[in-house]
């Protein structure tokens, strides 16, 4: 099949409306609001019907992908690359948990599964988290536990980072994830605990994996809960916005 190279809008929880989509250049709204069971943990039959409503979209290009309840939606679009990749996810938390319902993917233990099944990917970079949620990581094989770079809030605080991306393979593409939680409560406002790092660091850091590697697709989730009292929501929505659209114009630019 010849998939289509589309920026995406992905509603789950109404947090987008079509005119999100419509706001930004060759973007598509899909709706995924009726789909039951994908609330943080997503059933098998709602992982078939959101693949089959994706049937016709290639990874590339920019991804929208709501609050980061949905995040394992990232598994879903890298698994559609038929080559070698790195995944590079900016993420306050590790998304490797291990699973408490074996048979669902969830928001919690996504990344994991990634590492551990997905065939084509060469290493999974994490950046952003505390030292305590990547200590937390347990229970890798040792040949998966060596594809994982982790480069904490701590190392970037500390100027430590550079070091850590050294040991990033320069021969294959990558896919990048940004959960918004990642970013101070001045960049966004997200449904769980957030990091301290700005949008110019952000940035930066892509801009650094750009001399060496193409950028093949990427994703953003981390918005906020749409049912929370209207004061804060609108006050909320407006930064969240904001930040969506320079997140779109760095990841258009930097997108091969």
């Amino acid at each position: 099949m010849k998939y289509k190279d589309r920026n995406l809008v992905l509603n789950f929880s109404n947090t987008y409306s079509k005119k999100v989509a419509n706001c930004l250049e060759d973007t598509d709204w899909i709706d995924c609001s009726d789909i039951s069971g994908t609330n943080m943990y997503c059933t098998d039959d709602a992982a078939d019907e959101i693949k089959r409503r994706l049937e016709e979209y290639s990874p590339k290009g920019v991804h929208f992908i709501d609050s980061g309840n949905y995040h394992y939606m990232t598994e879903f679009f890298v698994e559609k690359l038929d080559c070698k990749f790195s995944l590079v996810l900016f993420d306050y938390h590790n998304d490797m948990q291990v699973p408490m319902l074996h048979s669902f993917t969830s928001c919690g233990d996504w990344a994991r599964e990634v590492l551990e099944k997905n065939d084509n990917l060469e290493q999974l970079i994490l950046i952003g988290p505390s030292q305590k949620n990547i200590d937390e990581i347990e229970g890798l094989a040792k040949d998966k536990f060596e594809k994982l770079v982790c480069i904490s809030l701590r190392d970037l605080e500390r100027h430590k980072a550079e070091e850590k991306l050294e040991c990033v393979k320069d021969d294959v593409p990558l896919y990048v994830s940004i959960d918004k939680d990642v970013l101070s409560n001045y960049y966004a406002r997200t449904n769980w605990n957030q990091g301290k790092m700005s949008i110019d660091l952000l940035e930066r850091i892509l801009k650094r994996f750009l001399i060496d590697n193409d950028i093949i697709g990427a994703d953003v989730c981390g918005e906020r809960n749409p049912y929370e009292p209207i004061p804060e929501f609108i006050e909320d929505r407006a930064i969240n916005k904001k930040t969506n659209k320079l997140l779109y114009d760095i990841l258009t630019k930097v997108i091969g």
